[in-house]
Formats: structure tokens, C-alpha cells, sequence
């Protein structure tokens, strides 16, 4: 099995999308920054914070106030044409630097609130051109920038935009972290990725959280990816702790299947089996092989025999086969065989009627193996013609038609595979019609 195609597939459930990147992330809202936010106990230690923010004036207050109503009522275009008017003609230069980001601000939140990402990004950068905004002010904004580039997955100016923003705040929360990680994986720095998405995990245990599910899920592919079965082992442990599904038990199997375990990776499928959560046809047939690998065909072939009956497991020639082979090792020969005429009637080729034969064989029943095994002859493709014609002569004997046993038996000889047992089998026809013809006389 292909384990890193296999574990790829729930990785793409973590990745960003352009519909769901936001969602962790405080989504882009317009507000009026006053003159206390340039004091935020949150900003930096920086020697910006001595920058001398320009006054907002009461006047641009009260216009902005009114775009902002507008805005707020969804009244779009109102509030777009109210901002136009502000800076119609001498009235862009009358306004300063920390006026004139307030009213790009409310520009930018007029275009994201319709979807048009580009134009709000267009604007949101525009504020953080401004001089002397307030710190409180410039880090909010860079950090909504570094949304907007990921929503447009434009993921590495998506990461530049985040680390300038990283080398603002003071205290980055975890879903930054995350954030982040999620950009590195896109463009596959997987390393980065891991840094950053394990450093939230431990943010959040720290502060006695419980991390999100997809943060462990970003964390168990990595960690996979990079060979290091043991973390991504452990982290599957965490999910199915906080998070238990399906999923992840058949994760963990695999995963202790990687490893060679074998018995704890039956017991995670098990368990999952014995809960009901198998219910694709795949599971169950990976469920079947694992107890055969431990040999123990009974429950393997009572998994795929329930999956057949509930409409579960796909009724094609190879899961019929499993199923007879399974009963057939549990020395449960009747219910074998119509598992496997089945599977040799849904098979493409003849190899299956050869099996069926042997299956009729040993059940004495020498008729049906003839017919079987002919058939299967007939349609070509089986894998050793020599056994096959082993068996023919062996079922043609018990019916005591030693010409036809005797013509399968120097078929078979033809290969040096066969050969030998082939020559004992045609001796000891010979012997036995001598044995007949001798009592015969004696009569």
C-alpha cells in the first residue's frame, strides 16, 4: 500500500482554502482608531511607538462616522460615495496621514464586505503607507493584508505579509502560528510549516487548551512526510483522545502497520470494527486480510460474508474469493465453495475455476472439480496449467476414468514443475488398472 498517497488525502482537508482561511482569523472589520490605541498595551516596545500620530479632527470624525452608518446598514454605495466626496478635489491634501488611513480603511472594508479581495487588499495597504499612524492601527491592518493575500492564495506574500506583522506585535496569538504554518505548507516548507504549527499546538496546552482538530491533523501529516512515524503516531493518539472517528483508527493502523506491528495494527481496525465505524467495502476487506495475516481466517471471513450480506462489501470476484478463502483455511468448506463459484464466474480469467477445482476435490467432489478446472482451462489464464492438470487427473481418477486421468497426468509432465509427481500419478494408474484386471480374474 501506498501510505503516503494514502495519508496525502487527509492532509488536503487542513490546507487553506480562499472560502475558509478567515475563519480562524479575526475576520477584517472597520472601526475608528483614537488616539488610546496608539497606546495599546499589546504593541510593541518599539521606537515607533514614538511616532506623534496626528490629530483626528472633529469634522473628518463626523464624516467618517456617517460613512461608517452607511456602511454598517449596507448601504454601500452610500458610504462609498460620502468617502469619494472627502477626497473630491483640495480635500485628499487637506487631510492628514492618520485621517486620510481612517478613510482607506473604511475603503478597504467597503470592498472586502462585497468579496472584492483584490480592492480591499489595494486599500488596506494604503493605510500602512500612511506616516504615523498608530502601532495598534498599523499591526491590525498588516495582519488583515497577510488574510487577504492567503484568501487569494497568493501564499508566500501571504508569508512575508505575516512575518512583518510577527515583527510588530508583541504577544502573536496561536491561530497566527497556524496561519503561518498553513502558508508554508502551501508552498511546501514543510519544515517551517511543522515549527510553526507545533508551536501553536503547545501555546494552546500550555494555557490548558485544547488545540484544534485540523492543527493536529496539519502536524500528523508533516510529521509523517518527514519520515518520522513515531510523532505522527502520537498525534493520531491525541486526535482519537480529543477527536475520535473513524479516520483516525484506520490512520493508527496503518501507521502501526508501518511500524510491523502487527498485532496493535489489527487491534486499532478491530476496535474500530467492533464501534460499526467501517462502512466502506475497502475497510472491511482491509479488515479480512488483517486477520488472515494473523491467522485467524473465521473472523476474516465472517467480516467479508456480514459486509456482502448488508451491501457493504463490493460484490466483485476478488472480495468473493477473500471470502472463500477465508472459509475455506477456517475449514468451513461448505460455505467456500459457493463464495468461490462465484468469484470464478465474475472473474475475467480461468484461474479462479482452477482453485474451484481444488475446492471440489477436496470435498469429494470429483465431478464438479472436472468441470471447474476444464473451464477454467478453456479460458486460459491461469497461473500453473501443470497443478491445474494435476488435479484434473487426480478428479478424473476418482471417477475412475483413467484414460482422461492419464492424458491430464502427461499434460501435466510436459512441465518440469510437475514432472515428476506427474510420472508417480501415471504409475500408479497403471498399477491400479493391473489391480482391477487382476481381480476381475480372479472372479
Amino acid at each position: 500500500m501506498n501510505l503516503q498517497k494514502w495519508f496525502a488525502v487527509p492532509a488536503l482537508a487542513v490546507a487553506v482554502s480562499a472560502a475558509t482561511v478567515l475563519v480562524d482569523q479575526a475576520v477584517p472589520q472597520w472601526g475608528l482608531v483614537g488616539e488610546a490605541a496608539a497606546q495599546s498595551d499589546n504593541a510593541k516596545k518599539k521606537e515607533r511607538e514614538s511616532r506623534r500620530t496626528p490629530a483626528l479632527r472633529n469634522k473628518v470624525y463626523e464624516k467618517l462616522s456617517e460613512a461608517q452608518a452607511a456602511a454598517e446598514a449596507k448601504n454601500y454605495a452610500e458610504a462609498g460615495a460620502l468617502l469619494d466626496a472627502m477626497l473630491e478635489g483640495e480635500g485628499k491634501n487637506e487631510l492628514n496621514s492618520y485621517e486620510l488611513a481612517n478613510v482607506y480603511n473604511l475603503y478597504a472594508f467597503l470592498r472586502y464586505s462585497v468579496e472584492d479581495y483584490p480592492g480591499a487588499l489595494n486599500y488596506y495597504n494604503k493605510v500602512v503607507q500612511q506616516p504615523d499612524i498608530p502601532l495598534a492601527m498599523e499591526i491590525n491592518t498588516k495582519f488583515t493584508i497577510a488574510q487577504l493575500y492567503f484568501v487569494q492564495e497568493k501564499w508566500q506574500d501571504g508569508i512575508d505579509a505575516l512575518l512583518e506583522w510577527f515583527d510588530l506585535t508583541d504577544k502573536p496569538n496561536a491561530n497566527a502560528y497556524v496561519l503561518l504554518a498553513q502558508g508554508y505548507y502551501q508552498t511546501k516548507q514543510y519544515d517551517a510549516a511543522l515549527d510553526n504549527v507545533e508551536t501553536a499546538i503547545k501555546m494552546f496546552e500550555d494555557e490548558g487548551k485544547l488545540p484544534k482538530e485540523q492543527w493536529y491533523n496539519l502536524a500528523r501529516f508533516l510529521y509523517f512526510d518527514k519520515g518520522d512515524t513515531d510523532s505522527a503516531l502520537e498525534t493520531i493518539k491525541l486526535l482519537l483522545t480529543y477527536y475520535p472517528k473513524k479516520q483516525y483508527w484506520v490512520q493508527a493502523s496503518h501507521l502501526y502497520g508501518e511500524k510491523k506491528d502487527d498485532s496493535r495494527q489489527l487491534a486499532m481496525m478491530e476496535t474500530a470494527y467492533v464501534q460499526g465505524l467501517l462502512d466502506k467495502s475497502t475497510d472491511l476487506v482491509t479488515m479480512a486480510y488483517l486477520y488472515l495475516n494473523a491467522e485467524v481466517p473465521y473472523p476474516a471471513a465472517k467480516v467479508v460474508d456480514q459486509g456482502l450480506k448488508d451491501g457493504i462489501v463490493e460484490e466483485k470476484s476478488k472480495n468473493f474469493e477473500l471470502a472463500g478463502t477465508a472459509w475455506r483455511q477456517a475449514q468451513e468448506r461448505a460455505k467456500a465453495i459457493p463464495m468461490m463459484e462465484k468469484a470464478a464466474a465474475k472473474a475475467e480469467d480461468g484461474e479462479l475455476y482452477a482453485r474451484l477445482g481444488n475446492v471440489y476435490l477436496d470435498g469429494d467432489q470429483f465431478e464438479k472439480a472436472v468441470d471447474a478446472i476444464t473451464k477454467g482451462l478453456e479460458r486460459g489464464g491461469v497461473k500453473r496449467p501443470d497443478q491445474a492438470r494435476l488435479v484434473l487427473g487426480m478428479a478424473h481418477f476418482n471417477l475412475g476414468n483413467y484414460n482422461s486421468a492419464r492424458k491430464a497426468f502427461r499434460a501435466a509432465a510436459k512441465d518440469d514443475r510437475s514432472k515428476g509427481y506427474a510420472q508417480q500419478w501415471l504409475k500408479y494408474v497403471s498399477s491400479e488398472e493391473e489391480r482391477l484386471k487382476q481381480l476381475q480374474a480372479d472372479v
